[in-house]
């Protein structure tokens, strides 16, 4: 399971202090005023600390974003690499095919930028992070995996980006919000994209 934030380490009882005060502060400020206003300044002040403690644990905003959604991607990670079918692994009771996991995860992560969109696109604002975060290169390996497995014969790092650019948060919110195209829509419109190229 890979994680989003900083490496862990062995934190002192102050440090580990100001970073549940920072992440709380955070927290609070997003849901007074959403992701777009949140600033290392206004979080600062609200967590009563210096605003180079928070740069000296977190490093940049986003690496605070990531910090933030820690553990609802460690859920999904849980949920795909040990959870049940068809988002988890195949059982001898419940069978799940490559292309039908594939279509979990693409659902799955769908259903989370619907509720926490604003805060993983904030995530993903660095854009050499993007993709090569723990988070995005464990969906890139999952998907890749998916692929192999498939059967499909075409470029597999190729496609793994495609698709992974199918569900950038970024695309996502613009096409929900801007396009009033539903979640619902767009998780289907994943669902016939995974069977058309996997069908190749």
């Amino acid at each position: 399971m890979l994680q989003l934030g900083p490496p862990p380490e062995t934190e002192r009882a102050d440090a580990a202090r100001n970073r549940i005060l920072i992440l709380e502060a955070a927290r609070r400020l997003i849901e007074r005023v959403g992701v777009d206003a949140l600033t290392m300044e206004a979080v600062a002040r609200e967590a009563s600390v210096g605003k180079g403690t928070i740069f000296r644990r977190f490093g940049s905003r986003s690496l605070l974003m990531r910090s933030l959604l820690n553990e609802s991607e460690m859920d999904l990670q849980r949920r795909f690499l040990q959870g049940p079918p068809p988002l988890g692994p195949a059982t001898d009771e419940f069978p799940a095919s490559p292309v039908d996991r594939l279509i979990a995860f693409g659902r799955a992560r769908l259903a989370l930028l619907g509720v926490q969109g604003d805060l993983l696109r904030a995530a993903e604002e660095a854009p050499r992070d993007r993709y090569s975060s723990p988070a995005g290169a464990t969906a890139g390996l999952h998907i890749s995996m998916l692929l192999r497995a498939s059967g499909y014969r075409g470029d597999v790092t190729v496609l793994t980006f495609q698709l992974m650019a199918a569900l950038d948060a970024t695309l996502v919110l613009y096409e929900n919000r801007a396009q009033d195209i539903s979640m619902d829509r767009l998780a289907d419109g994943w669902e016939q994209l995974v069977i058309k190229v996997t069908a190749t």
